[in-house]
């Protein structure tokens, strides 16, 4: 396939995709041309029957290479420059809007559906490297556990991270949130966004925007961010702005993370919700206790049998839950159980806090509130309800919305590690401590004393065990633990809310 080959192929390929008028395409063939600084010549006839559009793109970015026009060859910048070419193939965002809206008058799905689709033709996701996640699930005494090994998202070319710290910093776009983001063509610092796209909405009177995530951590991964770059805040508006999200989108669901660091996202600067079309192992979880609060005989209270502290809420009306949720949150912020290891504050520095996370069912309404602390201790530096050290050879980050709700992302680095703790294990070896494997070291020591591993068996043994120390993992992040003491100290709570009335 040649350069021009090449172009005219893409060019083809929008088309076919409803990216592109037919009227436009020596238009597009000729932007493309100025993207990679060729004279140009008559557009040839496209490849057909078309090849993948990663085969295509590759193409024209070995030449880009040769040609010098990228400063390495190198992930980082082969994205900034493929990127450039599918913006100029993307639809302008006004487009999208209305394309989007034109179809939300007929139904909600179908918008959805289409402005995905859309995501995915223009590369903004990259289904190449989705397909290279590893997923599986594992039985648990809470029910089945989803897990992710994540691949989709490529780790920082050391080049890369040197050239970035060289760089004028502009402070535009202020984080990777903001809506100035959209045909924004990156740097060796952040990343192209040529090829973004958002829809505006509005959540309790403000206006907010719907995009999709671009690593897809589970299908029609979308994310909810406000228009103005303030920080993340759970507070009454919070609870609206979410019932009003799954009132506009009824099929999808839409969860914030938490507002505090150790138990919040990794981004708390811009405040921002994820949401998608995906039934996580949380959501199926079933009612253990049935609770009840006064002056709320309307709403459905539940605490649901789940490693992580849940009050679940159903109920018909909106602004009923609004009042309850909120009602519940504010006692939580003051709510101190020493016996429990819960302290409100430390000082002025509050330590309690909420992951909300709401659906529809049918016509009602369902909200969960997991209740989350955020203190340390000697014994656990980085959380007391956090992943404890012997469990941070496999999770050590952040316990945020997503593995909350039952699905583990786990570092990439994984997949290698396990492969090779595999091939050790085969031959009945344990791990050399001096080795980058010595965080598995106990674990593998343990592996050996329990399992006779074949090659039939050996991958099946190790990932189901990945799933049961995530499966801790999230006990450890519980605030109650799921044993007698500490539904008592979660009912005491309850307790707590209903005197607070």
């Amino acid at each position: 396939m040649t350069v021009y080959e090449a172009l005219s192929t893409l060019v083809s390929y929008a088309a076919e995709r409803g990216m592109l008028d037919r009227l436009d395409t020596a238009y597009a063939y000729n932007r493309l041309l100025s993207v990679m600084q060729l004279d140009g010549a008559e557009m040839p006839r496209a490849i057909s029957p078309m090849p993948p559009l990663s085969e295509v793109l590759s193409v024209l970015l070995d030449d880009a290479v040769e040609r010098e026009l990228l400063p390495e060859d190198t992930v980082t910048y082969r994205d900034l420059f493929d990127t450039a070419l599918m913006g100029e193939l993307t639809p302008r965002p006004s487009e999208v809007v209305r394309g989007f809206f034109e179809r939300y008058a007929r139904s909600p799905r179908e918008a959805t559906d289409w402005f995905y689709r859309l995501a995915i033709d223009s590369n903004y996701i990259r289904e190449d490297r989705i397909s290279r996640d590893r997923r599986w699930s594992v039985p648990s005494r809470y029910g089945t556990i989803d897990l992710s090994i994540n691949l989709s998202k490529p780790e920082k070319d050391p080049r890369a991270i040197a050239a970035a710290k060289l760089l004028p910093q502009s402070g535009y776009p202020r984080c990777l949130l903001c809506h100035e983001n959209e045909g924004y063509a990156g740097n060796a610092g952040k990343p192209a966004r040529q090829t973004l796209r958002q829809i505006p909405f509005e959540m309790a009177g403000e206006r907010w925007y719907l995009q999709y995530s671009p690593y897809v951590y589970y299908n029609e991964h979308c994310i909810a961010l406000s228009e103005r770059h303030a920080p993340m805040k759970i507070d009454r508006t919070s609870f609206s702005k979410l019932l009003d999200f799954v009132t506009v989108f009824p099929h999808y669901f839409i969860g914030s993370n938490a507002d505090l660091p150790i138990v919040g996202g990794s981004i708390l600067s811009h405040d921002h919700m994820q949401g998608g079309r995906y039934v996580f192992p949380m959501e199926r979880a079933r009612a253990e206790l049935g609770i009840s609060f006064s002056g709320y005989t309307d709403i459905e209270a539940s605490i649901l049998d789940w490693p992580m502290s849940v009050i679940r809420l159903v109920g018909d009306d909106k602004e009923r839950l609004v009042s309850l949720a909120d009602r519940i949150l504010t006692a939580w912020r003051t709510y101190s159980d020493e016996s429990a290891e819960i302290l409100a504050k430390s000082g002025e520095e509050g330590h309690n806090t909420v992951t909300p996370i709401a659906r529809r069912r049918g016509e009602r309404y369902e909200l969960d509130l997991v209740l989350r602390n955020n203190r340390t201790s000697d014994e656990h530096p980085l959380g007391i309800f956090h992943p404890h050290a012997e469990r941070h050879h496999i999770k050590r980050e952040n316990i945020g919305l997503i593995e909350v709700m039952g699905l583990a992302v786990l570092p990439a680095r994984l997949l290698t590690e396990l492969d090779e703790i595999a091939n050790l294990v085969l031959s009945g070896k344990g791990v050399d401590r001096s080795s980058s494997l010595a965080p598995h070291a106990d674990w593998v020591d343990s592996l050996l004393s329990r399992y006779p591993f074949t090659r039939e068996n050996v991958h099946e043994i190790l990932y189901r065990e990945v799933g049961e120390i995530f499966t801790s993992v999230l006990e450890d992040a519980g605030v109650y633990k799921t044993d007698d003491a500490g539904r008592a100290a979660f009912l005491r709570f309850v307790d707590f809310v209903n005197l607070k009335n």
